[in-house]
């Protein structure tokens, strides 16, 4: 399929997405035919998309990436959650080679000396695994919200992903965090502790801290960093401009 094809093919279900509740946009994303991925981190956000995946019994593949440093809290939360809804969360880790090349050249921790050892890390941690999980996808859906971050304000429900070549689903993009809470309460999701601690966006343990009061949700994440645009490069373009809408 061509790139003008999918370009077109993610308007249309951008459109038809807006009026559907969350079950229907899933339903409608699954009865495309096709490999669809959805990757969850396991944030609250990914845990209302996996529930639905889970109750509704979806065709669609639930995979992580589990990049070797994640917070104990979140890898208990891997097993409960397939255990919860009978699903199987496919884990992608980065290779042992790649990791010890990055820890050749920048030392272990190195990703707190520069931006470009951070995102060499993240590359050899997410991004490598990633394209591994999407290999062969026609649909990658994700827990993207417009109200995580002003670099997400925007963000479609479908779009085309050129790095990828498929077209990326975000169910939720309309969501705010207390429908959020909301659903999670109402239908007994299993969430990470660290959310209740002041952790609104999780990631990797030495990457993540807790937010301060009036913090915008993802002002935890590489908070050494002074860029307030700062990502780890799973949802912008290599050259590090937002993925297109």
């Amino acid at each position: 399929m061509t790139a003008i094809t999918l370009i077109e093919d993610a308007a249309t279900l951008n459109s038809q997405l807006a009026s559907l509740d969350l079950a229907g946009r899933l339903s409608l994303v699954a009865g495309l035919g096709g490999r669809a991925v959805f990757t969850t981190s396991l944030g609250i956000e990914d845990q209302v998309i996996t529930a639905e995946i889970g109750n509704h019994r979806l065709p669609i593949e639930v995979a992580t990436l589990q990049t070797g440093r994640l917070f104990p809290e979140t890898l208990a939360l891997i097993d409960e959650t397939e255990s919860q809804y009978d699903i199987n969360i496919v884990r992608y880790e980065p290779e042992q080679a790649d990791i010890d090349a990055y820890a050749e050249k920048y030392g272990l921790n190195g990703f707190y000396e520069s931006v470009e050892a951070r995102h060499a890390c993240c590359g050899v941690r997410k991004l490598k695994p990633l394209a591994r999980a999407l290999s062969g996808a026609s649909i990658w859906i994700t827990g993207l919200r417009r109200g995580q971050s002003a670099n997400r304000a925007d963000t479609p429900f479908a779009e085309f992903d050129p790095e990828r070549n498929l077209i990326k689903i975000n169910p939720l993009a309309d969501w705010d965090i207390d429908v959020i809470r909301a659903y999670v309460a109402d239908n007994s999701v299993p969430v990470n502790p660290l959310h209740a601690r002041g952790y609104p966006s999780i990631g990797c343990e030495p990457c993540t801290r807790a937010i301060k009061p009036g913090e915008p949700e993802r002002a935890g994440r590489w908070w050494w960093e002074n860029d307030e645009k700062r990502e780890c490069g799973l949802h912008v373009h290599e050259e590090g401009a937002p993925a297109a809408q």
